[in-house]
């Protein structure tokens, strides 16, 4: 008969009890940064590259659209402040492409007091007119943007960015510019950092009575190397409903996330 002694004993539940201990923190580590990478208010430097490529647009049936998106957001305290910057593309059967800047715009968000499960933030937006080779409102904007982050369920985030900018200088010749632009994004984590989503960007232009509400299904991957987090994603989006010229009707949305822990 083997007899242990209660040294080895207690030594054996000592080890058993850390190997679970750490196991619960790397799934719980795991889990946090499923969370974090898709949260616009997350306390990390953040550096994206977005691309929207539109191959159809109502009342411009041989056009097509092509912007990229260049995004940065650095953290500051109980601040973030984020800037995107758009190239534009556009070409139309039997013309040559043509390409520019489009206005750059940026936000200060404050984040508000949080439990577990929830952010809230606030703050100024501005958008420069930036734009070349005739890109751009050519105004200058300034309006509000709010964000909210709901992360308590483990398996599926939901999210809203809300911005809201009026024109209040710039080009005499261009017109005035009031948008409204509620941005709803669902997350549904289906394992391995292996996730479902849908981000479509609704747009309703007040000054001109125009709108489009895209509604979007795609999917997405987050790695970890090191301190750095990588997202990968690429969502189809439909129109459902858009009034007036120019509107996309379908476009395809990709992108590449990096986040600096």
């Amino acid at each position: 008969m083997l007899l242990l002694s209660k040294k080895t004993i207690t030594v054996t539940c000592l080890m058993c009890c850390s190997i679970a201990l750490f196991a619960q923190t790397t799934e719980t580590s795991e889990a946090e940064i499923l969370k974090q990478a898709n949260n616009p208010l997350a306390s990390v430097k953040t550096f994206n590259v977005h691309n929207y490529y539109t191959p159809s647009l109502y009342g411009a049936p041989d056009a097509t659209l092509n912007t990229a998106w260049l995004r940065y957001a650095q953290p500051f305290g109980r601040f973030i402040v984020r800037a995107s910057l758009p190239v534009m593309t556009t070409s139309a059967t039997g013309e040559s492409p043509k390409s520019g800047l489009y206005d750059m715009n940026a936000f200060v968000i404050y984040k508000l007091s949080k439990n577990e499960g929830t952010e809230l933030g606030i703050g100024p937006a501005i958008t420069f007119p930036t734009g070349t080779n005739g890109f751009g409102s050519g105004k200058w904007q300034g309006g509000i943007s709010a964000v909210a982050f709901f992360k308590s369920n483990p398996v599926i985030q939901v999210g809203s960015l809300l911005t809201w900018q009026t024109s209040f200088a710039g080009d005499e010749d261009k017109s005035d510019v009031n948008m409204l632009t509620p941005q709803i994004f669902f997350m549904w984590q289906i394992g391995g950092g292996t996730y479902l989503r849908s981000t479509g960007i609704w747009s309703f232009d007040l000054e001109n009575g125009t709108y489009n509400v895209p509604i979007g299904l795609g999917i997405g991957k987050v790695l970890k190397t090191g301190n750095k987090v990588f997202n990968i994603f690429a969502e189809p989006q439909y129109s459902v409903f858009a009034h007036g010229a120019g509107q996309p009707k379908f476009q395809v949305f990709i992108g590449f996330n990096t986040q600096l822990h």
